[in-house]
């Protein structure tokens, strides 16, 4: 039997999935898309996601998935500016943004599955197919699979969402044969999908967060074509991943901090009922971890996890593995071969080892991109001939990297850099802590001063003289919150990381000022 892609009580072969993706190619090739194309993925994950991808790609074109939060008019936006030729969407999610949706681009709708359905609170009937539309099945079932396949897959233009205006797509230029594979290399490295880790039948992965994201986007769809047997987890949940790993004999996973955090938090009784011992590669990365958060992982888990850092523009500069991170506590790895990092001041001038800056990368070794539509964009981010990914960190004596914060998250206070990605990694360990984000808000006399939005644990009796007391002991003065605020839910993502920007807007809209 063939390795499978699952989820909820669904379950279909990786090859019929494949098989899929080249009829899709072939309809999309009768709507006239080919090379440098786009189709737009509008879709939770799902099978049809891999589908909609695989055969973009089959196809020479771009798949491009699209964040299912946006507003109908940050939709549109995307639809258009993208150039997409045809859209893929799950049933609710047309609902809500029909409105959007260009009249002239042919649209395929998907029903959405009951697991994703229970995962979201909908009513089933959402995810029905909506009168008139084309079902996506029904309709790929109608062509034969795609003869010849093309030259290497021009890959996915993720939109990143950039601090000001639209957010602007990444497009990779086409590999060379050499680069096609160096690139796989390093992916495959990175993922833990190669030789030295396990073969494609003994790979189990469950994909954990949003693949409208750029590494679960990566990491999906590496998986797949690696062969490995993947779970799509509907919405992140700490236990039900837990269960999964001692049910399903996981081996595999791509995580981020804000899943560590959720994990550990759980009771140690429900921590320590599940057997976890088919972990063999879980690599995280998409922002700081704090030290003793990876600390606690890797005593719970073994030093089975992996870590790098990179962008959706330069891909992964910088990996490293458990016995070297323990080797140099809150490092993010060192650079690959082929990788050029540096740290630089304000002035654009290269600092030395241990001097805090502006972090800029770049592969040589792997294809270049540009920002679709958008050159001038593309020649802004470049720094000293390297691309500045927004963010904040330092090299050491021994070449590995760490981050502080992202650019847009540090708060200059009185002309002083603060780093919320430091006090909030001491916030998590204050007892009645359930989750928090810490920001910069205007401040007549400083500029910005901090403020911090706490979510208590359930029965939790701390206030907000109980958390500056905390942090008093444990950082300087100047690094306290001045507002603290409480809410009973913070804003997520699917997984788990919390949307910051709406808790910061209001703040600066009643100041008149923009973020």
């Amino acid at each position: 039997m063939g390795t499978k892609l699952r989820s909820g009580s669904r379950a279909v072969e990786v090859a019929s999935v494949q098989e899929r993706a080249a009829r899709a190619a072939s309809g999309f090739k009768s709507l006239g898309i080919g090379k440098g194309d786009v189709v737009a993925v509008y879709l939770r994950n799902d099978f049809p996601f891999f589908e909609a991808s695989v055969a973009a790609g089959l196809c020479g074109a771009y798949n491009t998935p699209v964040n299912w939060h946006y507003t109908p008019e940050e939709a549109r936006y995307i639809f258009s500016n993208s150039g997409a030729k045809a859209i893929v969407i799950h049933a609710d999610l047309y609902r809500g943004i029909e409105s959007a949706l260009p009249a002239d681009v042919p649209v395929f709708v998907v029903e959405t599955p009951p697991e994703i359905c229970a995962a979201y609170g909908l009513d089933p009937a959402q995810g029905s197919l909506p009168e008139g539309t084309t079902e996506w099945g029904a309709w790929l079932e109608g062509f034969d699979p795609v003869a010849a396949p093309p030259d290497e897959p021009p890959g996915s233009m993720i939109y990143t969402s950039g601090t000001t205006g639209h957010p602007k797509g990444v497009r990779r230029n086409p590999p060379t044969a050499e680069e096609a594979v160096v690139w796989q290399e390093i992916v495959g490295k990175v993922m833990g999908f190669n030789a030295n880790v396990a073969s494609p039948e003994a790979s189990v992965t469950v994909v954990t967060g949003p693949m409208y994201h750029s590494a679960p986007n990566a990491y999906g769809l590496f998986a797949l074509r690696y062969g490995a047997n993947i779970i799509l987890q509907p919405r992140f949940d700490s236990e039900e991943l837990l269960q999964m790993i001692e049910r399903e004999r996981v081996t595999h996973l791509h995580m981020v901090p804000t899943m560590f955090v959720r994990l550990l938090k759980l009771p140690d009784e429900v921590k320590a009922k599940y057997d976890l011992s088919s972990l063999r590669f879980v690599v995280h990365a998409a922002a700081p971890c704090p030290v003793h958060v990876k600390q606690a992982m890797i005593e719970w888990w073994g030093p089975v996890i992996y870590e790098y850092y990179g962008g959706t523009e330069t891909g992964a500069v910088v990996f490293c593995d458990s016995e070297e991170w323990l080797a140099h506590p809150g490092t993010v790895g060192k650079a690959f071969n082929g990788a050029d990092i540096r740290v630089l001041d304000d002035d654009g001038k290269e600092l030395s080892q241990g001097a805090t800056g502006e972090i800029v990368c770049r592969m040589h070794t792997i294809p270049d991109f540009t920002y679709h539509g958008d050159d001038e964009k593309r020649r802004r981010s470049e720094k000293s001939g390297l691309i500045a990914l927004g963010d904040i960190g330092y090299l050491d004596d021994d070449g590995f990297l760490y981050l502080c914060d992202r650019a847009k998250d540090m708060v200059i206070s009185g002309g002083v850099n603060i780093y919320p990605a430091e006090i909030e990694a001491e916030l998590h360990k204050m007892p009645g802590v359930e989750d928090c984000a810490v920001f910069g808000i205007p401040n007549e006399e400083f500029g910005e001063a901090l403020c911090a939005v706490v979510q208590r644990r359930t029965g939790a009796d701390i206030g907000e003289d109980d958390v500056r007391a905390f942090l008093r002991e444990r950082v300087a003065g100047f690094k306290v919150p001045r507002t603290v605020e409480f809410k009973t839910e913070l804003p997520r993502e699917d997984s788990g990381k919390i949307f910051k920007r709406k808790l910061r807007e209001p703040y600066w809209e009643a100041a008149g000022r923009q973020i």
